[in-house]
């Protein structure tokens, strides 16, 4: 079900935890074979310089388990995992109702075991944390357990952590299907995204299915916000309100695949389905996208080219969600001390920022902002304590200039230098990078096709599609090879590789 963590215990710990008496731990380890296996705890360097011991420890959660599954020590363990519960019989549980909790969203059920409080999130270390504060309230308010959901599916259904009251600190795994026979009754689940409290709360059995619209994503908020300002730029709001149609369709969609998944194969061993508790109103989705791409890249080209602060945010948005909109190409940093960088700073020009210029600059303090205005690209020069260098978005297509490659130079990036005695960085699409040497069975395919298409014809808009397929054998073998930063392969030793 995937890394569970849980308390460490030392050799006095478990022996308080099994009731055992001092020194009783040997004898049982020696009697029970299944036993959890313990292991020396770390010592850092500071301990072990102290001359420290390293103690013997066990996994908590391991030997809760376990003492569950002994009949000598069955009172001790993890009340849900208990095996006695797969065969007694119980009255029907009560749901008591819904909780707001400091873990998020609960609901509480009334059992013959006590209270078990099921959190609706898949929060790390939630159960554990409830529990923790339960068991500083008296009585710990009748819950003797407290589960939280993995964000998987288990055997029985949605996969469960579980953390006693009596033990906050020793979680565990518990069944979808145990919990369902304690209370009776299907038990209800809802989609992670509607894991509300003004959602959850509507809830009560027997109740219709909720249908609940998703809560705006703060990107989402973000972009339609920002489309206000551009009223004489209706590429911008189309642009904008695009992007935002998109993550709200997104969102819908993770909702209706967790709510298919869960369907499909989170129903119980006896076959009755998962109780799904919400949805999301169909009516009116999915929200309208434009087909309209040279629109679309209008609008983020304006955005891209604004000083505006307003468009800082949204151009932020765009480069982490689908930096295709923009007519650019990968992010890239190299070192601005290298001979090919110093000789393409010449070309640069000393400009005002903009909007994406701020973006590639974050939040670095020492910065200048320049442009290539041969190929539209803006260009960051970041010099700090340990840290020189150039950052820009690489070109999707070099100038044309009646020029040819003269050679590459492969210093960070593949550098492009061209017969009327200029350099380039290489074309490079977004999400993808240019690289060479050996790649642990991979290869260097995407540098290889690039070149190739720039040996035809040094302005052609590069793609990078297929690369793996398309880029030459010859071309791919020698930029397999180990080659010291700043070599450079002659047009003439590219096209030998090429024609093998």
């Amino acid at each position: 079900m995937g890394v569970l963590h849980s308390a460490d215990l030392r050799k006095h710990e478990v022996e308080a935890l099994l009731h055992l008496n001092e020194g009783e731990l040997d004898d049982l380890l020696q009697e029970a074979e299944d036993f959890p296996q313990g292991r020396p705890e770390h010592l850092d360097a500071f301990q072990r310089a102290r001359g420290e011991t390293a103690h013997v420890q066990w996994d908590g959660g391991a030997v809760y388990v376990w003492a569950a599954t002994s009949r000598r020590f069955c009172d001790y363990g993890a009340v849900l995992r208990n095996p006695a519960l797969r065969s007694r019989t119980f009255a029907p549980g009560k749901w008591i109702g819904f909780q707001p909790t400091s873990q998020g969203p609960a609901t509480d059920w009334e059992t013959d075991l006590g209270v078990i409080r099921i959190l609706h999130t898949t929060r790390r270390a939630a159960a554990t944390a409830m529990a923790e504060e339960l068991y500083e309230v008296a009585d710990a308010q009748g819950v003797v357990t407290v589960c939280a959901l993995f964000g998987d599916i288990g055997s029985t259904g949605p996969a469960l952590i579980a953390a006693d009251t009596a033990q906050p600190q020793l979680a565990y795994e518990a069944q979808w299907g145990t919990v369902t026979k304690l209370v009776g009754q299907r038990l209800p689940w809802w989609p992670n995204l509607l894991r509300r409290a003004d959602v959850i709360s509507q809830w009560s059995p027997g109740a219709p299915v909720t249908i609940a619209e998703l809560l705006p994503e703060e990107e989402e908020a973000t972009l339609l916000e920002a489309a206000g300002p551009w009223h004489g730029l209706p590429e911008v709001r189309t642009a904008l309100t695009d992007l935002a149609n998109s993550l709200r369709n997104e969102c819908i969609d993770s909702v209706n695949r967790d709510i298919r998944v869960f369907s499909e194969h989170g129903a119980g061993q006896d076959g009755v389905p998962l109780l799904v508790a919400a949805h999301h109103p169909t009516d009116g989705y999915p929200l309208p996208r434009t087909d309209d791409r040279d629109l679309l890249t209008r609008g983020w080209q304006a955005l891209a080219s604004s000083q505006l602060f307003e468009a800082y945010e949204p151009l932020s948005i765009v480069m982490r969600r689908d930096p295709t909109l923009l007519p650019f190409g990968a992010r890239t940093e190299v070192s601005d001390h290298t001979p090919a960088a110093r000789q393409w700073a010449t070309q640069l020009r000393p400009c005002a920022p903009s909007a994406l210029h701020a973006v590639l600059a974050d939040d670095a303090q020492d910065v200048t902002f320049h442009m290539d205005f041969s190929t539209g690209t803006p260009v960051v020069r970041i010099r700090s304590a340990g840290r020189r260098v150039w950052i820009f978005l690489a070109p999707l297509q070099l100038p044309y200039r009646r020029a040819q490659l003269r050679s590459v130079i492969l210093n960070d990036t593949v550098w492009v230098s061209t017969t009327d005695r200029r350099i380039h960085p290489a074309p490079c699409t977004p999400g993808d990078h240019l690289w060479w040497g050996y790649g642990a069975g991979d290869h260097p395919t995407e540098a290889a096709w690039v070149i190739a298409q720039l040996m035809d014809d040094l302005s052609a808009g590069v793609t990078l599609a297929d690369h793996w397929s398309q880029a030459p054998k010859g071309l791919t073998k020698l930029l397999s090879r180990s080659h010291q930063p700043g070599t450079e392969l002659s047009r003439t030793a590219l096209e030998l590789a090429r024609a093998q």
